[in-house]
């Protein structure tokens, strides 16, 4: 395993440290590193905190700034973060008109920010993200897995926040948006943790795992790998054949790296994913290229498509400015 370390046992706090740093005028550290938030907050506006395992990064805390997130709690690679940082995060970013929280459909998360919302006394509304088409249950969940549709929802309730709309309000987008995203990925190689200094799982020189989840999860199959047309064909078709889109219908087309695939692939793969989309009738009108939603250093990707109407095109398009994605500013 090759890897800048100092220490496994520091890996996260020094990396927490380096991007607090590294972003100081966006966002402060909460105390003992248990939240990143926006170093501005704007008063009279429903706050919106999220988090999850390290590992994904800039999954969360890298989506924190105007226009998304005001706080997100890291856990341990792949864990949840635990109640008391997301009470703390909550505690620290609410401006009296209460929170709502973003959580993807992973057991451990739901449970703590369940509690983490109780804590609050009524304060918090709750967004379970699970646009995950490739399973229905996994290892780590009890339905589909939130994955790299998060970030998407994330987006539009975070420009709809940043316009004054209401708490319940917001909860009912996000859920809105989410029941119109879906997301599918695929893993060439797999991720090694450092505290593990070896892979998740074995695959074979000539083998994929289609359907793969973001902690290294079994997908649907494990399948000989293919020309990109036929990989990006096979998951596209897969969120279509669940999204049940109607011809001419608007979207977003997200195509995610897993953080061990260069731009170079994630293009191609783009180009293939949108010949599909076309012919089905649907129309890619937005579109997102890059490793957002990461699993360490796996070679792979996943695909979204997010459909879209006026008003969260209006939402998706609003300003953003965060480590990790910015426009319009």
């Amino acid at each position: 395993m090759k890897k800048f370390l100092n220490s496994v046992h520091t890996v996260l706090d020094e990396s927490f440290d380096g991007f607090v740093a590294a972003h100081a005028d966006i966002i402060v550290a909460g105390e003992e590193r248990k939240f990143a938030r926006r170093r501005s907050l704007k008063p009279g506006k429903v706050a919106l905190v999220s988090g999850g395992g390290s590992g994904h990064e800039p999954l969360h805390a890298g989506f924190v700034g105007h226009g998304m997130l005001d706080a997100a709690c890291p856990g341990q690679i792949f864990t949840s973060p635990t109640p008391d940082q997301m009470f703390a995060a909550a505690e620290s970013v609410d401006q009296g008109e209460g929170v709502v929280l973003i959580v993807k459909n992973y057991e451990g998360d739901v449970m703590n920010f369940e509690m983490a919302a109780e804590m609050t006394d009524g304060r918090c509304a709750t967004v379970i993200t699970d646009d995950d088409v490739a399973v229905e249950t996994s290892t780590y969940s009890t339905g589909r897995r939130g994955v790299a549709g998060t970030l998407i929802v994330e987006k539009i309730v975070g420009a709809a926040a940043e316009k004054g709309m209401k708490r319940l309000e917001l909860q009912a987008l996000g859920q809105t948006v989410n029941r119109r995203t879906r997301s599918m990925g695929v893993a060439l190689t797999s991720c090694t943790a450092p505290a593990a200094g070896k892979p998740n799982f074995e695959l074979g020189e000539t083998e994929i795992e289609m359907g793969v989840g973001i902690h290294g999860e079994p997908g649907r199959r494990r399948v000989p790998i293919a020309t990109a047309h036929a990989i990006a064909e096979e998951m596209v078709k897969a969120i279509l054949d669940d999204l049940a889109p109607r011809r001419g219908d608007e979207a977003i087309l997200f195509v995610n790296g897993f953080g061990g695939t260069p731009l170079i692939e994630l293009y191609l793969l783009y180009n293939e994913a949108a010949r599909v989309i076309n012919a089905a009738g649907l129309k890619p009108v937005r579109s997102l290229v890059g490793s957002y939603v990461t699993s360490l250093d796996m070679a792979g990707a996943s695909i979204t498509l997010s459909l879209l109407d006026d008003s969260t095109t209006k939402l998706w398009d609003a300003p953003v400015h965060t480590p990790a994605l910015r426009w319009g500013m």
